[in-house]
């Protein structure tokens, strides 16, 4: 089977705080973020939720995919959360 690279947008309860990220295991990230281990950022703000993620087949074009998000403005990254997840559901709940 070939791995899989996620970019991923995580938001804290008010949806007010937008953390872009990439990971090879999204599920363990998202429990590391909850968990206070994501990063300095994430845990100041408390950016625990899944709001969105996308698939790639490899690392580089998963990176560079991580780039050209964290390179557009907030009103982008909310239009990608709008698109696949317009209730902002926790798409991680349950895991």
């Amino acid at each position: 089977m070939a791995k899989q690279y996620y970019v991923y947008i995580m938001t804290n309860r008010r949806n007010s705080v937008l953390y872009t990220g990439v990971t090879n295991n999204l599920e363990r990230r998202v429990q590391e973020h909850r968990n206070g281990r994501g990063g300095r950022f994430t845990s100041k703000y408390k950016v625990t939720k899944l709001a969105y993620y996308e698939v790639g087949a490899d690392p580089r074009s998963a990176i560079e995919r991580e780039k050209q998000i964290k390179g557009g403005s907030r009103q982008k990254k909310i239009d990608l959360i709008n698109g696949m997840n317009p209730e902002w559901q926790d798409l991680a709940e349950g895991w």
